[in-house]
């Protein structure tokens, strides 16, 4: 992808790439670091990454919101630390290893033992550091990757297993037996949280099947998705209150039970008796298949009963597996029934115990279980189901769930205290915090913390092979004192070995094989990536909680949720005070990025295309930072470059070029004026800079960016705009120098505002802007440099809101024009301003200049008369009234509309109004503005303007002038004339254009900066164009000023 240059050729990208140099030479974030080291700390935790892929899309928004939150508080006197991390562990990394050697784990360390394999894991880590170094860097995140940490270091395992011994010294580490999400392509059970992340449209078998109940010549009828369970099935569950009906069959002449409100959908039968499903609990059924008939000692193969059996689908009856259904599991044993059967590996494959399908995966084994049961009479009906099904979120293969022993974080017995700890955290969006991290606290479950792998963090538990009593270890130090064993590394094939007796007690204890969930490594980050308890106590003591925390949507039930479960259950807190979370980046074609489908743009390319600060404003200008869903389009981060980079580039060159020409510089001494528009920039820089720190506190950056926005389009297209002619004069004048010196100090200022949300830009003009000096910068980097605060003597609210006004008046003053098609060239006669607030009108006289030269209009009035002009019309709000009134909408509809003009005065003066009894806001009423008739008036809900849209003679003529004056300066930029540059103009028209050119000479002269206006003789090779039909033909020539 080619770099975007735009039409001024100033190069973005390579102002980017001179910047990191600068940075690195000047050593900045380190000096950043260095000069607040003594200052408040301000702890930010960064959530690891696995180290398996190269940066994408969402990394990036997270990287821009983590850059732009230190960077802001640096600033503002915080001593931000900033460290790298890696999630080096888990899943992650064995399916890249497996994927690479061909094999399993499991063969894997057949061959080359668990040191061996650790070995190859410990390789890959660092394979794609260096390509997420370059990019996050060139992002223009600070963030220090020589102290990283990675949860493979011993440090870090160290305080992993001191977080383990907490857990376990409170109570809250059991070991036990759960049905939970396996994912059979690796071989492994997932958090629940990871199997929550992938779902995806499937089809699948839905079989009915018939039971044969042993006391009675008749069936029951259980349906389910999962014919693979049904080898194993031990039970069939109905509810208590549901009616269920005997009825027959009138194919095959048998009677089966079904539930009553579900007969129908199964087709027409006689009905011969009814009951409730309690009736139905305790009778037995014979097996449908022969491998475990030798349960029924265990109580297996009867009826039971529970709540959560319903008739929205199905039978009214489900068959019970309890191996691969947490409710089976849990119904069985509330039924006192000690059967169990599980044939299936971690693998999905059948064991030798199923004989007819040993050794298949049970999802190809659906269609031969239901060719048995069709053979055997026992199948009813077969269709087929469309629905949403968990997959693996690495290997994209369904999941299944399975009875797996594990340990166990109890989550359920500190439940209170998540909730409490979540009352503590500031969301943004804030509707998280009740809504969707909250649900998902409210129904927390216990926390399978244990994996059966090779590669992560050993469970420190050690169990005596006699008496089963068990030791927990916290430290490397609690290791020797048990097995007189220092150890330097924590990994499997260094402790594995190691065992220890205790005097007086029989048995040897040894270590359990598993490992821990990489997510309890994640989640001990705030602990471990300090070494605590071992080291930095203090540090982490004065920062816990942490300030500020920032990932993705999906993290509410993955890291968020991890920290808070460690901190709350550790220390009755929660792990972090404020955390942004980010909306989901899809492509363009809002499918999911996809390195298959090419439907994106790498991360590398649209920063050397656009560059990183465009990219940033994108980002952080998008829903993205409301926790929304976003389609990343490239044009948006292309569009970051015209509608705000570069009209702030070409503010700062309008300065240097002007100044340059004046030989005026700010060493000299700013000097600030009376000019209203110099006043009205100050005000503005200083509300802008309160607004953002009153923002900034609430970490709504959805809030600060459009009000950057904002600012730069009122300094660019309205201060320097308006105030072009202030810069074009032959002497420095006071006024001059307020001018040089609002626009100086507005754009110093707008260096340091911007610097921490586009770093590189704010960088470069903050450096440029000490040339007009011929200094050094002082500090020699704008982040080093304190965020500016608003200054009080400046701020003038009421002016703000003059100009806000003005900018509408012109805005309907060319709205107006176009409807009449009077172009702006135009000149109008007169033009009133209407607005009932006397002192608005008052403040805004001053403005009358600005207005009448914008609109073109010769004459500006102002009139506090509104009902001469418009009148008032209420109207209800709809969407919100309708909610509230209900059938009483219409009665209040007719009162609302036919208010009279001082009933919605007094609405707009107060806010609210009384209507019949009931009260009304002027958010639930709509108050629009009508022209009257035989006015020219327009208006919106703030201000009106009455134009006067008749022409005269002299108004075209005048007309024609300011089109002379067009024709001329395009000619001058085509002719290369700085502009500078005075001229000499001689000229041949014809027609009324020849007293235009008369009559607004002096005008005409004034606004191209000639010298010499005069008729002549024009060349061939002059300029002409035509202006109303009338011929026009120049030439310019360059005049040396005396």
């Amino acid at each position: 992808m080619a770099e975007f240059v735009d039409s001024t050729q100033f190069s973005f990208v390579s102002m980017e790439h001179d910047i990191l140099k600068l940075w690195e030479e000047i050593g900045a974030f380190k000096k950043s670091l260095e000069n607040t080291q003594d200052k408040k700390p301000y702890i930010f935790y960064d959530g690891p990454p696995f180290a398996t892929g190269l940066p994408h899309h969402g990394h990036l928004v997270a990287s821009t919101i983590k850059d732009i939150v230190p960077r802001y508080w640096t600033m503002r006197g915080r001593y931000v630390l900033r460290r790298f991390g890696w999630d080096c562990h888990g899943l992650p990394i064995e399916h890249e290893i497996d994927k690479q050697l061909g094999m399993s784990a499991q063969q894997a360390v057949e061959e080359m033992g668990v040191g061996g394999y650790n070995d190859q894991c410990r390789a890959i880590v660092q394979r794609y550091v260096s390509e997420w170094r370059h990019t996050i860097s060139r992002l223009g995140r600070w963030i220090d990757f020589d102290e990283d940490y990675k949860t493979m270091d011993p440090w870090y395992m160290e305080s992993v297993w001191w977080v383990f011994k907490q857990l376990w010294d409170k109570g809250l580490i059991y070991e036990g037996v759960k049905v939970m999400p396996v994912s059979t392509a690796l071989g492994t059970p997932l958090s629940n949280f990871e199997a929550t992340s992938n779902y995806m449209d499937v089809q699948d078998p839905a079989i009915t099947v018939l039971f044969k109940l042993t006391d009675e010549d008749a069936y029951l009828a259980a349906w389910t998705t999962t014919p693979w369970t049904l080898p194993s099935n031990l039970a069939i569950c109905v509810g208590d209150d549901i009616e269920y009906v005997l009825v027959t069959d009138p194919d095959s002449g048998r009677d089966f039970y079904i539930a009553a409100d579900r007969a129908s959908t199964y087709g027409v039968y006689e009905e011969k008796a009814r009951l409730p499903g309690r009736a139905l609990v305790g009778r037995k059924y014979e097996p449908l298949f022969p491998y475990f008939a030798d349960q029924v000692g265990q109580g297996a193969f009867v009826v039971v009963a529970d709540d959560y059996v319903t008739t929205e689908s199905g039978t009214g009856m489900v068959h019970q597996a309890p191996a691969f259904g947490e409710d089976d599991y849990r119904i069985l044993r509330d039924h006192g029934i000690e059967a169990f059967a599980c044939p299936v590996t971690v693998h999905g494959e059948f064991t030798e115990e199923v004989g007819d399908f040993a050794g298949q995966h049970v999802k190809n084994a659906d269609k031969d279980i239901i060719l048995y049961l069709k053979d055997r009479g026992a199948l009813f009906r077969q269709e087929t189901i469309q629905h949403s099904y968990p997959y693996c979120y690495r290997s994209d293969t369904p999941l299944i769930y399975r009875a797996i022993p594990s340990w166990y974080v109890n989550v359920t017995s500190i439940r209170d205290k998540l909730i409490n700890a979540n009352e503590q955290i500031r969301w943004v969006p804030s509707h998280i915090k009740s809504g969707r991290f909250g649900n998902w606290l409210e129904g927390a479950q216990d926390w399978a913390i244990s994996r059966n792998r090779v590669w992560g963090t050993p469970l420190p538990v050690w169990i005596n092979d006699t008496t089963g009593n068990a030791v927990c270890m916290g430290s490397i130090e609690d290791l020797k004192d048990h097995t007189g064993v220092t150890v330097e590394d924590l990994h499997r094939e260094n402790v594995d070995s190691l065992t220890f007796t205790v005097a007086g007690e029989d048995g040897e204890y040894r270590r359990v094989s598993e490992v821990l969930d990489c997510w309890f490594e994640s989640g001990s980050m705030p602990y471990a990536q300090l070494h605590y308890p071992f080291e930095n106590t203090n540090v982490f003591t004065a920062g816990f909680p942490a300030e500020f925390i920032a990932e993705g949507l999906d993290q509410t039930r993955g890291w968020f949720y991890t920290l808070t479960v460690l901190a709350a259950a550790i220390f009755d807190k929660p792990a972090f005070r404020n955390v942004i979370v980010n909306g989901m980046v899809m492509a363009e074609d809002g499918k999911k990025m996809s390195k298959r489908l090419r439907n994106y743009t790498p991360p590398d390319e649209l920063m050397e295309a656009y560059g990183a600060d465009a990219l940033r404003l994108y980002l952080i200008n998008s829903g993205l930072v409301r926790g929304e869903e976003q389609r990343f389009a490239d044009s948006g981060v292309r569009d970051m470059t015209r509608r705000v980079l570069l009209p702030w580039y070409n503010a700062f060159s309008f300065l240097k070029t002007y100044a340059a020409i004046d030989d005026w510089s700010p060493d000299k001494g700013l000097h600030f004026g009376d000019n209203v528009l110099d006043q009205w920039i100050m005000s503005r820089l200083q509300t802008l800079k309160a607004n953002i720190g009153t923002e900034m506190e609430s970490y709504q950056l959805y809030n600060v960016v459009p009000q950057l926005f904002v600012f730069i389009e009122d300094l660019t297209n309205w201060y320097i705009r308006l105030n072009r002619a202030r810069y074009w004069g032959e002497e420095v004048t006071a006024d001059k120098i307020s001018a040089y010196s609002a626009l100086y100090t507005a754009l110093l200022e707008l260096c340091r505002v911007m610097a921490p949300f586009t770093p590189f830009l704010s960088e470069y003009l903050y450096r440029e802007l000490a040339t007009l000096s011929g200094k050094a910068p002082s500090p020699e980097s704008v982040h080093l440099c304190d965020y500016p605060t608003a200054e009080e003597d400046f701020v003038k609210p009421s002016l703000e809101v003059a100009v806000d006004r003005m900018q509408q008046v012109i805005l309907l003053g060319r709205q107006k024009r176009e409807e009449v098609k009077i172009g702006l060239r135009t000149p109008l006669l007169a033009l009133t301003v209407v607005n009932r607030d006397q002192s608005l009108l008052d403040e805004m006289a001053e403005l009358t200049s600005y207005i009448a030269d914008e609109l073109n209009v010769q004459n500006v009035k102002y009139d506090a008369e509104e009902s001469a002009y418009i009148e008032l019309v209420a109207k209800p709000n709809f969407p919100v009234l309708g909610k509230r009134l209900g059938k009483e909408m219409k009665r209040f509809q007719k009162a609302i509309m036919t208010l009279d003009a001082d009933a919605i005065s007094a609405l707009q003066a107060h806010g609210e109004i009384e209507i019949e009894g009931e009260r009304f806001t002027n958010e639930e009423i709509e108050v629009l503005q009508q022209a009257r008739e035989g006015t020219g008036t327009v208006s919106n809900s703030r201000i009106a303007v009455d134009l006067d849209c008749d022409l005269t003679p002299e108004l075209v003529r005048g007309g024609y002038a300011r089109e002379i004056v067009n024709r001329i300066q395009r000619a001058r930029k085509e002719d290369g004339f700085d502009v500078s540059d005075r001229i000499r103009v001689v000229y041949a028209v014809e027609g009324e254009l020849a007293q235009a050119a008369s009559e607004h000479g002096q005008d005409i002269c004034s606004e191209v900066l000639a010298l010499d206006w005069h008729v002549g003789e024009v060349p061939e090779n002059g300029h002409s164009t035509e202006i109303a039909g009338f011929s026009f033909r120049f030439t310019l020539q360059r005049v040396k000023r005396e």
